[in-house]
């Protein structure tokens, strides 16, 4: 006999979690470069960079969605006291 069977709900698998979407972005050979150093200025990788560009922009237009996760923290965690 089955949970369904006897009329008890089945379990509901485990939800996977979002994996992040890989676009092919042709740029500007000097935005590139542009963006490159930005990112260096500010201790990003260049896709961070666009990354977070592309958030400020969405956000700035009223656009970003409510689910959108937020940008992950990278680096060393911050140190606990105590």
């Amino acid at each position: 006999m089955t949970a369904r069977d006897e009329g008890e709900e089945p379990a509901s698998p485990a939800p996977r979690p979002r994996q992040r979407k890989q676009v092919l972005l042709r740029l500007d050979p000097a935005m590139h470069d542009a963006l490159a150093r930005w990112a260096a200025d500010e201790l990003r990788s260049t896709n961070a960079q666009i990354d977070y560009l592309l958030r400020r922009a969405l956000k700035e237009a009223g656009r970003l969605p409510g689910e959108a996760r937020p940008h992950p923290r990278r680096g060393r965690p911050p140190r606990e006291d105590g």
